[in-house]
């Protein structure tokens, strides 16, 4: 049996109590039985409007939050993965996944592609896009894992191209904000894209009041296995490689499509 994690909390300014928060939390999901363990985006560091304090909390991968990391997941024998802000330049950051192994090793790392210049928002003004290359993918108890952020959901293209590269398995660390209707969205395309690819989706976001919650797992059939509500918690869920090769046996889609996906 493989347990995943999902981890919703709504990290602030402070990074040495965000810190804290992912240790509860990633030690309690490890009680429960979970091995990997997925918080959210911008798990480092958050202010409602990114400026140069977001700058400033930037880091290098090898620096203190990723190290942090590498520490909590040696000390309980688990993948974690965060969202974090990478080192770019003096304006920019990149808008960073890490996923780091029991031995405190990265893994892998995901800069977020689709920025979030709708709904009012325009976060490219000081995030810097992640180039288009192959994507990275990491090995988890008989699962091949992928990673996304946020508002890189609503872009099916991208889930596809990990699948194409092998992930059965796909995390998605999200700060998806609040506003009308803007849950339903969340919700329907994290179920639409574990449908289309008959693969499990496990998408952890920030808690209210900015993210609108609801952190969940969904299984290749698009059945909600677990969710989190509007308060900060720990959902835990089991999956099993054997559901995705049954799912597939009934609905072959993948198999069966005439088209396939490249960068414009």
């Amino acid at each position: 049996m493989s347990f995943v994690a999902v981890c919703q909390f709504a990290p602030g300014p402070d990074a040495v109590a965000n810190l804290a928060v992912i240790h509860s939390f990633a030690s309690s999901a490890a009680s429960r039985g979970a091995t990997l363990v997925v918080f959210p985006e911008y798990s480092s560091f958050f202010e409602i409007e990114a400026g140069a304090a977001s700058i400033a909390a930037s880091e290098p991968l090898d620096g203190p939050f990723v190290d942090a990391l590498c520490s909590i997941a040696v000390s309980l024998g688990i993948h974690l993965v965060a969202g974090m802000l990478e080192t770019v330049d003096a304006s920019h950051f990149s808008n960073t996944i890490v996923a780091v192994s029991p031995a405190g090793v990265v893994e892998a790392t995901y800069r977020k592609l689709h920025l979030y210049d709708a709904f009012g928002q325009q976060e490219s003004d000081i995030v810097r896009a992640g180039d288009i290359a192959p994507p990275e993918t990491f090995a988890w108890e008989g699962f091949t894992v992928g990673m996304q952020t946020c508002y890189d959901i609503r872009f099916p293209e991208v889930s596809r191209r990990l699948v194409d590269a092998g992930a059965d398995l796909v995390l998605v660390p999200a700060e998806w904000v609040r506003g009308p209707l803007k849950e339903h969205h969340w919700r329907t395309l994290v179920t639409a894209r574990a449908l289309e690819n008959t693969i499990y989706v496990a998408a952890a976001d920030h808690a209210p009041p900015i993210g609108v919650g609801n952190s969940m797992v969904v299984d290749p059939m698009g059945v909600e296995l677990v969710t989190i509500g509007e308060e900060a918690g720990i959902a835990v869920a089991e999956v099993s490689s054997e559901r995705v090769a049954a799912v597939r046996q009934i609905n072959p889609a993948l198999a069966l499509r005439r088209f396939g996906t490249h960068p414009l």
